[in-house]
């Protein structure tokens, strides 16, 4: 498909820049597919469209801070850096701004060396791999000097980071969230429990294809980067069952 089908006129002024101070009070479009009608709402009025024997599916995977800013030893250049999938032993894939001088052997030192960081291999579109050393606990340490990763049309960093998680975040693990879940409040989701839905989580970390604009033409020849998903196999048993007994 050809990119310019996307286009629209998005006023910037209506892009929200911070969260209701109740989550599901946030307006919601309900588009009725076979009348061609839609309808303004609010979110919480999402419990009217589900009914008994319904599945609701979430991802619990909690967002770290994961940008990050280190100066680059013998130089002190500043360099901007995003965790996005943690590799085993220390080692992260990363994104790096100024990633031409981000070399094999090149030593970044994050905030009064929290944490430091050898590049050991080096890949395209910015990538890079890095090993942290650090003492204690490493998501503690990154607690202490990483920020939230918002989206760039998001001009304000947030003053609470679980303004930027799901109710239901549990998984460490994501370098984006997965707004689409943010409105839901732990009231609502009772609510639609005791109408009957049964809700299933199951874990989608969400990484670089976030953050990575589509620059193709067509959009065949955009390379899609995979993300870490896991799902337990009571989820699974609880989906296949609602699809084979044809539930929403």
């Amino acid at each position: 498909m050809d990119i310019n089908l996307f286009d629209y006129y998005l006023p910037e002024e209506l892009i929200a820049q911070f969260p209701c101070k109740k989550r599901d009070e946030c307006r919601m479009m309900a588009i009725n597919k076979d009348e061609k009608s839609f309808e303004d709402k609010h979110f919480f009025d999402i419990q009217n469209y589900f009914k008994k024997g319904d599945v609701l599916v979430r991802n619990n995977t909690k967002v770290i801070p994961a940008r990050l800013f280190a100066t680059k030893e013998g130089t002190g250049a500043k360099v901007e850096v995003l965790l996005l999938k943690d590799l085993g032993d220390d080692v992260y894939e990363c994104l790096c701004g100024n990633a031409k001088t981000i070399k094999c052997g090149t030593v970044l030192h994050f905030k009064n060396d929290i944490l430091i960081a050898d590049c050991i291999k080096v890949l395209d579109e910015g990538i890079r791999h890095l090993h942290f050393k650090y003492k204690g606990i490493f998501l503690e340490e990154l607690d202490k000097i990483g920020l939230m990763p918002l989206p760039p049309y998001i001009h304000k960093q947030v003053d609470d980071n679980n303004d930027y998680q799901t109710v239901y975040a549990k998984v460490s693990g994501s370098a984006a969230a997965p707004t689409a879940g943010f409105h839901f409040t732990d009231e609502l989701l009772k609510k639609i429990e005791e109408i009957g839905v049964e809700i299933v989580d199951i874990t989608l970390n969400v990484g670089l294809g976030t953050f990575r604009p589509v620059k193709v033409q067509d959009t065949k020849d955009h390379v899609m980067h995979s993300e870490y998903f896991e799902m337990s196999s009571d989820a699974a048993k609880i989906l296949n069952k609602a699809k084979k007994e044809n539930r929403g």
